[in-house]
């Protein structure tokens, strides 16, 4: 009985400084926007190392790093796009076929997101969004934990390569984290591109 109690405040205190950290991080977030930077992705991400990879991109919410420029350019240099639908709470997402050019539907939280009989696919890299992360590739998100289960789901069955997307100023010296918090193989901010070890 001591052992699930102390169980229980180690997960109830990882939760409230992970709380906390967002707040923090959203106002990072905010105040980091730079109508540039979404171009800057472009010139920082190294395509050649991810040739014929089907690409799982996002739809931009809130402040987000808008991704879009990116995935049409590498729409242009024949890469497979999706984008995520999002499933109910506590399910992994799925993503499905997506080019530039087609309708979306509203999904929730003001995403879009492709319709029901566009073809699911697993992609290979993964876009990830993300509030802050670190130098380890540690990721703070919005609290769903729907990238996490997503993650775990895809690399389950194939490699794949999780890629944060966000400023340069969302980089912070610590995270609360915990053991089912997928980490990422790599970050793209508007200043550079990096792998994880």
């Amino acid at each position: 009985m001591a052992g699930n109690t102390r169980g229980l405040a180690l997960t109830v205190n990882l939760d409230m400084q992970k709380s906390r950290s967002r707040i923090q991080a959203k106002q990072v977030r905010a105040k980091a926007y730079d109508p540039a930077a979404p171009f800057e992705l472009i010139r920082h991400f190294p395509a050649p190392d991810f040739k014929d990879f089907v690409v799982g991109g996002f739809w931009p919410i809130q402040s987000e790093l808008d991704l879009r420029p990116l995935m049409s350019a590498l729409e242009a240099m024949g890469h497979k796009l999706a984008l995520p639908c999002t499933p109910r709470p506590g399910n992994p997402l799925t993503f499905r076929a997506w080019s530039t050019s087609d309708a979306l539907k509203k999904g929730p939280h003001n995403t879009r997101e492709p319709f029901a009989d566009k073809e699911e696919l697993f992609p290979d890299l993964v876009f990830v969004p993300l509030l802050a992360f670190t130098e380890r590739g540690e990721r703070l998100g919005y609290g769903g934990g729907f990238y996490d289960r997503t993650l775990a789901k895809l690399r389950a069955r194939k490699k794949v390569f999780a890629c944060g997307v966000a400023y340069a100023a969302q980089q912070a010296d610590h995270l609360p984290v915990g053991p089912h918090d997928a980490p990422l193989s790599g970050m793209l901010t508007e200043k550079e591109f990096r792998k994880f070890p």
